[in-house]
């Protein structure tokens, strides 16, 4: 069974539909994450799993009991749910321990004191549980937010843009403190972010959303690697989509070479096998192209993104086509000049054509002959 169970869910403001048709299951202790656009409803998702807002339709479960649907919804303070909000939205006049403390209600002085002390621990502020919020780095009061939602043992952990306000380098980093935090207390969360690289670090399984949708519900190697549909491909990661052409169900020729697929091709909207012979775009990563000076195959450097380890080449094919190629920054190359690739790819990825709009199919474990 699992822990957090949503059930075809709908969300409707008025004539305007929000969240549709929204299914997903997470198993107590993992992380999952609502990745996507801004307006796609992710942040209502959450919301309707707080119990702020009452379904249109379907149904939430929490631990096999149901708290939401449209005839049915259980209090947020009835839920056991604890939240950590954008704004950390911590009491200014409280301090550091007795923020953390806030929600510890009915608990002797003592078992108060023992588990703020434990959770200070936890997230690495022992020494300044006297300390006042603004007194703090807004890292140590996204952490002190943290401490704060956990102190109640939640049966659930709700993360809404929780590192929005922080600046990269802190965010990256916090990301995954926050993941061994929340791992550490076997606590099931649900994390919202536009930001993949967030989601990436944090998140066990993630649900690419638009228009109110889940494309996938997925772990982040395969959205990557084998994307459902084309909104996934494009939203997930770098790439190009390059013309190719199919040979039989397990070949295709790009410009570039023949790639062969280990498992068969799948083309069009009933899943079936790609027709010889039939026009297909083919995703390519940059890891997909490899710089390799001894290669006969060439190609035009016409833009470069220093990266630090890495540079990300844009290249021209002969033909005009573009591809990108992430190569180790001590191959540095000038703009204009050609240099040697070669085909890297591990998981072919097709789709009919551009028109077909999400309509793909993924092909993992290919090699690139």
């Amino acid at each position: 069974m699992s822990h957090l169970q949503l059930d075809d869910i709908d969300l409707a403001f008025g004539k305007h539909m929000i969240v549709r048709k929204l299914s997903l299951r997470l198993e107590k202790g993992r992380i999952g994450c609502l990745l996507g656009p801004s307006g796609c409803g992710k942040t209502t998702v959450l919301r309707c799993i707080a119990g702020f807002e009452r379904l249109t339709a379907g149904a939430i479960q929490l631990d096999g009991v149901t708290v939401g649907t449209p005839s049915h919804s259980v209090p947020p303070e009835r839920r056991r749910i604890g939240m950590v909000f954008q704004d950390y939205a911590l009491f200014p006049h409280l301090s550091v321990a007795d923020n953390i403390a806030f929600g510890l209600r009915g608990e002797s002085a003592a078992s108060k004191r023992h588990r703020v002390d434990e959770l200070l621990g936890l997230v690495g502020l022992s020494e300044h549980g006297a300390k006042y919020p603004h007194e703090m780095s807004g890292g140590q009061q996204q952490r002190v937010a943290l401490a704060r939602a956990l102190a109640p043992r939640p049966s659930l952990l709700l993360l809404d843009e929780p590192f929005s306000n922080l600046d990269v380098d802190l965010r990256e980093r916090l990301s995954y403190e926050v993941r061994d935090i929340i791992k550490a207390t076997n606590t099931t969360a649900i994390l919202v972010t536009h930001d993949q690289h967030e989601a990436f670090a944090v998140a066990d399984e993630i649900g690419i959303m638009y228009e109110g949708r889940i494309q996938q519900w997925d772990t982040p190697y395969n959205l990557y690697h084998r994307p459902i549909n084309r909104f996934v491909a494009d939203f997930i990661g770098q790439g190009v989509f390059l013309r190719g052409r199919v040979l039989n169900d397990r070949q295709v020729r790009v410009e570039l070479g023949i790639l062969n697929s280990a498992v068969p091709l799948v083309c069009g909207d009933d899943c079936g096998g790609c027709t010889h012979g039939s026009d297909v775009d083919v995703l390519l990563r940059p890891d997909d192209i490899v710089h390799d000076d001894a290669s006969s195959l060439k190609a035009e450097v016409v833009h470069k993104a220093f990266r630090g380890a890495e540079i990300l080449y844009t290249l021209r094919l002969s033909s005009g086509s573009r591809v990108l190629s992430l190569v180790p920054s001590h191959h540095n190359h000038a703009i204009g000049e050609r240099i040697g690739i070669r085909l890297g790819v591990d998981h072919v990825v097709t789709f009919q054509d551009e028109s077909t709009g999400l309509n793909l199919a993924a092909h993992p474990e290919a090699v690139a002959a």
